[in-house]
């Protein structure tokens, strides 16, 4: 049997005009704005018109920490929209944009995989409807007009020396994390120490994925902290009179992008904000819509459940009104082999041992799913050939001791068909299981209460080691009224803990912060644990260099 590439598979396939894919959902010409045959963006004023639908059921799809081995969360969600559809159900999928950083750092794309793709999986992978260009430069536009203020005279009083806001740029360059600029005489500025982000960890990307409508985008551009005065009061957008421009900047990138999957399922791609540093889910305007034109929409949160979707749960519902039906927990037995101790190069070799040893990992995302947010759960073992029956069954039966059965997944290899058994699971969880869900902080908790309870009821750990700075940002914080928000934590992906080489379920473990941010227009905290950081840099060998175009303009090296 040959076997082809994504990309291949990807090309291959004949799609069908974007209308055709709106006409199945019930979305009119009148409300497409077509970019090309295959993808459009919504116009959003149509939520108006179905604000008395009822909505159908959300699926959450989140995975164990991820591994080199890797899990298959993003193929998980598209075969399992495909799946439902395939069995009759009125579906639609809701996913994030790829960021170019991953695209031509390690990912190489991330769109699917195999037999379960959206596409036309190049532009969504490359620059897709100009969404990341927006925000890239409506962040850097603030930035620009910031500088320009105290270039200007700096009538607010603007202390250079506490400026929060940062460039950014949708690539992964980590000479760019921290620089000097202003340099060379006064008419090129003030020289101030500086950095970027990667444009998926802005805040801007966090606001357009947390906006309701347009006013309410704009309303939260106007509340971005960009500073802080000598005085010590905070600056924001609002005082540089710069959300009316960033609006106009971001009003056709709210809009949500509307393609299809390999087997013609509609899929909203929308918003792209990283798990590990923001709250890692597509936009609520893209699940609203889904959640009234749809009676099942599957959406997935980055990276393991301890991060993606306990932001999902923690901020996205809480800002969106949302409630998740269900949740499919994506594992590999090849991951869990590597969380118990394996080497890389021996996963497709049958090992019970490092097997058990590795489960644990899933076991305490269960845990947490069902139990401390309280949605029924269904883990999805994204099968692999190399995979024995000995090691499957040892998944299974752990899984039903935790209250949570598995459903093989093949949707890479079959496409929808190899994911009807875990679409019946998933139904069957929603119209028979028991779903208390509810969120782990409260409101009116304080921030550091927030924090130390993530870290002890989803990671597992000990306690919080605050830094001193991080305790000072928090009581400076709580004093501007800013304490009532939602904690996002940034964490490495691959550990409960913060320490990234502490695989499996560690205990005993103690998570240090070491510093907090303030994301006022987003509507969250941010707490900044271990050696995250917020620009990442490309690897070794980067999948830029495997990336190639021929005469005819056709693209190979994503996958």
């Amino acid at each position: 049997m040959e076997i082809r590439s994504d990309i291949e598979i990807a090309q291959s396939t004949e799609l069908k005009p974007i209308e055709e894919i709106a006409k199945a959902v019930g979305i009119e010409r009148k409300d497409l704005e077509l970019y090309g045959n295959y993808k459009a963006k919504i116009n959003y004023n149509i939520l108006n018109d179905m604000k008395d639908r009822k909505d159908g059921k959300l699926i959450l799809v989140t995975a164990i920490n991820p591994t080199p081995a890797g899990e298959g969360k993003t193929t998980t969600t598209v075969g399992l929209g495909d799946a439902l559809h395939k069995i009759g159900r009125k579906v639609m999928i809701a996913l994030r944009e790829p960021s170019l950083g991953p695209v031509f750092g390690v990912k190489g794309g991330a769109a699917g995989g195999g037999y379960a793709q959206v596409v036309p999986m190049e532009d969504i992978n490359l620059h897709f409807t100009g969404d990341m260009h927006a925000v890239g430069a409506a962040n850097n536009l603030l930035a620009a007009m910031l500088d320009n203020h105290i270039y200007q005279g700096n009538a607010l009083g603007i202390d250079p020396r506490r400026i929060t806001w940062k460039r950014c740029m949708d690539m992964n360059d980590r000479q760019l994390r921290f620089i000097v600029d202003g340099l060379n005489g006064k008419a090129n500025g003030s020289p101030r120490e500086d950095g970027f982000d990667i444009t998926v960890a802005s805040e801007i990307m966090a606001i357009l994925c947390l906006s309701r409508d347009l006013d309410h985008l704009k309303e939260k551009l106007k509340n971005i902290v960009v500073g802080y005065t000598y005085d010590d009061k905070p600056v924001t957008a609002g005082q540089l009179n710069a959300e009316g421009a960033l609006t106009a900047l971001l009003k056709d990138a709210l809009k949500p992008n509307l393609v299809q999957t390999l087997e013609h399922t509609p899929a909203f791609v929308h918003g792209g904000p990283f798990a590990n540093i923001a709250h890692g889910c597509n936009s609520i305007m893209a699940t609203k819509m889904a959640l009234k034109l749809a009676d099942y929409v599957v959406t997935e949160a980055g990276f393991g459940a301890d991060l993606g979707a306990e932001k999902f749960m923690d901020i996205k519902c809480r800002i969106a009104g949302l409630k998740p039906s269900a949740v499919v927990i994506v594992a590999t037995v090849r991951a869990l082999k590597h969380h118990g101790g394996a080497a890389k190069a021996e996963l497709s070799v049958e090992n019970l041992d490092a097997l058990e040893k590795g489960l644990p990992n899933m076991l305490r995302h269960i845990e947490n799913v069902t139990v401390k947010f309280g949605v029924p759960a269904v883990v999805a073992i994204n099968r692999f050939p190399t995979d024995t029956e000995n090691e499957l069954k040892l998944i299974a039966e752990k899984c039903r001791q935790y209250g949570a059965n598995v459903a093989l997944s093949e949707v890479w290899a079959k496409g929808g068909e190899g994911g009807i058994e875990l679409a019946n699971e998933v139904i069957r969880l929603i119209e028979t299981g028991a779903n208390n869900f509810k969120y782990i902080n409260q409101d009116d908790a304080m921030l550091r209460v927030k924090i130390e309870t993530i870290v002890k009821e989803v990671y597992g750990g000990d306690g919080v080691d605050f830094a001193p700075a991080a305790m000072k940002e928090i009581e400076k914080l709580e004093t501007l009224g800013f304490g009532k928000l939602p904690v996002c934590m940034a964490k490495t992906q691959y550990s409960f803990s913060d320490d990234p080489k502490k695989l499996g379920w560690p205990k005993g473990f103690r998570v240090a912060v070491r510093n907090v941010k303030v994301s006022a227009g987003a509507g969250f905290v941010i707490a900044i644990t271990g050696e995250i950081m917020t620009m990442p840099g490309l690897p070794k060998v980067p999948s830029a260099e495997k990336i190639d175009v021929d005469s005819a303009g056709r693209i190979s090296g994503l996958f």
